[in-house]
């Protein structure tokens, strides 16, 4: 159904599809076959969710099979990587030493990783000199993950979302998604990035004028460091697919949720949005 809207639609958008093992790979017998055979039939990246398993043996035989399908189709890995308040949950360290080990670095998403904001100091600043090591790029969820994580917590109540700042300092690339639309876990998700971008500014209390760059930045150009979209970019020769934003500056893109007049792709616009304001 997916390869098939992917084709459908494939003059208006780029659908990277993603081999997902939602219960597990090990606790969920014959998931490995089935992801094997999503990416023969045309899925693009090899998911994973080494957290979902019952024993950290099992966590690290999880990490292992994805780079192993990885491997056999040249494959980018992108893994939800320890989606929970418990600092207990480590798989983001296998995830990254198997990085390593396979020589894929660059190759590697992982998102979440709301347990590294759980660790404490020392052990955070380890695992994140190893995710800078393995190149590894980093998504965090604000939106879904400041709506899920710390529910049990009385005061004070955790944010939940990862540490972005120390992430970005040590030279780690980071974006954010929207991560859920419309569904049990976040029933306000509308797919906006700048609405995300301004919930992160808050969420990763990244107000200052270079900060706010940072974050357009995030959603932009980052953002692609993940996707590898062939020809991205506004220098002359790039290919014009592009989001016209009704906004003086980023700023303003950000806290005024201006309108999109114009969405180009490959130089033909394909949505035209018109807003009327009256003032009387």
């Amino acid at each position: 159904g997916v390869l098939a809207l992917r084709e459908k639609y494939k003059d208006r958008m780029t659908l990277q599809l993603v081999a997902f093992p939602q219960e597990g790979i090990l606790k969920d017998p014959g998931c490995d076959k089935l992801m094997d055979e999503a990416m023969a039939m045309g899925c693009d990246i090899v998911g994973g969710m080494p957290a979902n398993e019952a024993t950290l043996e099992d966590s690290l035989a999880h990490v292992k099979y994805c780079f192993d399908l990885a491997e056999k189709y040249d494959a980018d890995v992108d893994m939800h990587v320890d989606e929970t308040d418990d600092p207990f949950y480590r798989t983001l360290e296998m995830v990254a030493d198997e990085t390593i080990r396979r020589g894929w670095q660059g190759r590697v998403t992982a998102g979440h990783t709301c347990a590294l904001a759980a660790y404490d100091d020392h052990y955070a600043a380890y695992v994140i000199e190893k995710v800078a090591r393995a190149g590894i790029h980093m998504i965090t969820n604000p939106v879904t993950n400041l709506m899920l994580q710390g529910r049990l917590d009385k005061q004070p109540i955790r944010r939940g979302i990862t540490r972005v700042k120390e992430l970005l300092e040590s030279g780690v690339n980071v974006s954010f998604g929207q991560d859920c639309v419309n569904d049990t876990f976040y029933p306000l998700g509308s797919a906006d990035m700048l609405q995300v971008a301004n919930i992160t500014v808050h969420a990763a209390q990244m107000s200052l004028p270079p900060e706010l760059e940072k974050v357009f930045d995030m959603i932009t150009v980052d953002a692609n460091k993940i996707m590898n979209l062939e020809g991205y970019g506004l220098e002359e020769g790039k290919t014009a697919n592009l989001l016209v934003i009704d906004a003086k500056n980023i700023r303003e893109a950000m806290a005024m949720a201006p309108n999109r007049p114009y969405v180009i792709r490959e130089g033909r616009i394909i949505v035209r949005n018109e807003r009327t304001t009256e003032y009387c």
